[in-house]
């Protein structure tokens, strides 16, 4: 375990007004988005997607990293190098997504656990050597009629503590991600119930594991209103609970925290972080790892034609400037409204 390389990568990773693109859709999940804009999901075009993305001018100022899928991973830049090459030359740390997704666990109400372990300190010791400089595993917490269960909780918080011990072993950041779902008709207050028991049993698990918490990023779900809800708590509200919850259970010897934005809109994403970030006296700085309140505009705006790469590009580099200053908690509405 190089721990001066795991601090170095770690503190990067965090950088004021710098976040992590989250590009690491499996083939399944870029289908379902290519399929909105009507873009057949081949490889090449995966990959033409993802050289958009990169290659955008001056992103660097925006995003400290980027997650990539294993395909992405092996795939060349339109320079000839591998991405995670490409990336770092522009000064972006590589980072990979390890899990290999989730399936039910037995005895409950359709629960999930991650999968993933098994020949995992092969593969670290293989995308140490592509480059890749931290790493990234989901676990999904469903909240609904007497779940999530102390069993779901407790298989998650083992497997993502687990993964992240084998990281740091092979000297890179394991970025862990228990993300809480939007999905449902759940209050604020459950979802800050839940939220808090799910990182509890996370970081009770982490020290189990003897993973040292200076060098680990947390990628965690906002407190937020179930989606089916008729009371959408306010901005105010979300980064009040959100930010109670994480000084309850984060340790404060971790570097930083970074947000997904899991399902909600782009600006919603943006106006929620920036509140959050603009907190007095927090222990860490908070930022972004978003992939589609990035992406969205972007894949809107491409469409799967060459033609369309620099407006795709404005678009995406708009987001990550948006979401760069609600990072520092300087994002404003009116900002948006400028732009457009």
């Amino acid at each position: 375990m190089d721990t001066a390389l795991l601090a170095k990568t770690a503190a990067a990773m965090v950088a004021k007004g710098k976040g992590i693109l989250a590009a690491d859709e499996s083939s399944g999940t870029c289908e379902k988005r290519f399929q909105t804009v009507k873009v057949e999901c081949t490889e090449e075009n995966r990959r033409a997607y993802r050289q958009l993305l990169f290659g955008t001018p001056g992103i660097e100022q925006y995003l400290s990293g980027v997650i990539l899928f294993d395909e992405t991973a092996r795939q060349k830049a339109s320079d000839g190098s591998l991405f995670p090459q490409y990336l770092a030359k522009k000064g972006i740390i590589p980072g990979i997504k390890v899990d290999k997704g989730t399936v039910d666990i037995p005895f409950t109400r359709g629960e999930k656990v991650t999968e993933g372990l098994d020949g995992l300190s092969k593969r670290m010791e293989e995308y140490f050597k592509l480059g890749c400089r931290f790493a990234k595993w989901r676990a999904v917490i469903t909240i609904g009629e007497g779940i999530p269960t102390h069993t779901c909780l407790y298989a998650n918080a083992h497997v993502l503590a687990r993964y992240a011990a084998a990281c740091q072993a092979a000297s890179i950041v394991p970025m862990i991600e228990p993300e809480v779902l939007l999905d449902g008709d759940h209050s604020i207050e459950r979802c800050e119930e839940v939220t808090e028991q799910t990182l509890r049993a996370t970081y009770a698990a982490i020290a189990a594991y003897n993973v040292v918490p200076e060098f680990l990023i947390l990628k965690t779900s906002m407190v937020v209103s179930g989606k089916n809800n008729p009371r959408q708590a306010g901005v105010d509200e979300v980064a009040e609970r959100t930010i109670r919850v994480l000084k309850r259970t984060v340790p404060a010897a971790q570097p930083g925290i970074v947000f997904l934005s899991g399902g909600q809109s782009d600006e919603a994403a943006t106006a929620h972080l920036s509140a959050m970030a603009a907190t007095k006296n927090l222990p860490w700085p908070l930022t972004f790892s978003y992939s589609r309140a990035l992406q969205n505009p972007a894949l809107n705006a491409w469409r799967g034609q060459a033609s369309n790469v620099a407006a795709a590009q404005k678009a995406f580099y708009h987001r990550a400037h948006m979401n760069s200053l609600a990072a520092q908690g300087k994002w404003r509405p009116e900002l948006e409204k400028q732009a457009a």
